[in-house]
């Protein structure tokens, strides 16, 4: 059962890039509620739950599935890109509204997902905590990176088209 929740109930064990599946849930869930106008406020609420849900099942169920894998980081556990994803949107919700509802879904999707390969400085190191923690630390910045990203990239686009 710990092994299901750590895999996002699947998603993880899912062909080909399980961190990409894993990280779909909360850049859909962000998708919809902006299309149907939901207040930011509400989408943050929503966001830092899911970044809590998946912090909180990655550090508590990882563990089953590094013993069971013998892997230090198994490819199956999502439950830390569906935290890192959420916080994604949970920190840049509010600074990314507007008519195009879906690109700010998929730019927060895409700046995660590169930004959880490249592992920018310090996520790299964060991955050596111990059991859960390390799987999970380097995807919460990663998605702090991503939400920062996600706000600035906009805001300089205009400034160089403008000028």
């Amino acid at each position: 059962m710990k092994r299901l929740a750590a895999s996002g109930f699947g998603l993880g064990w899912l062909p080909l890039a399980p961190g990409s599946w894993g990280s779909l849930p909360p850049a859909i869930i962000f998708a919809l509620m902006s299309y149907f106008n939901v207040s930011s406020t509400v989408i943050t609420i929503i966001m830092v739950v899911l970044t809590l849900a998946g912090s909180v099942i990655c550090v508590k169920c990882a563990p089953a599935s590094i013993a069971a894998t013998g892997d230090a980081d198994p490819p199956e556990v999502v439950a830390d890109e569906i935290a890192g994803q959420a916080i994604t949107f949970a920190l840049a919700g509010a600074f990314v509204s507007g008519p195009i509802w879906w690109a700010p879904a998929l730019g927060g999707f895409f700046l995660f997902r590169l930004l959880d390969v490249i592992k920018p400085c310090p996520a790299r190191r964060l991955e050596k905590l111990p059991r859960g923690w390390g799987i999970l630390a380097d995807d919460l910045f990663a998605g702090l990176y991503a939400a920062i990203a996600l706000v600035l990239c906009p805001k300089l686009w205009a400034q160089w088209s403008a000028g």
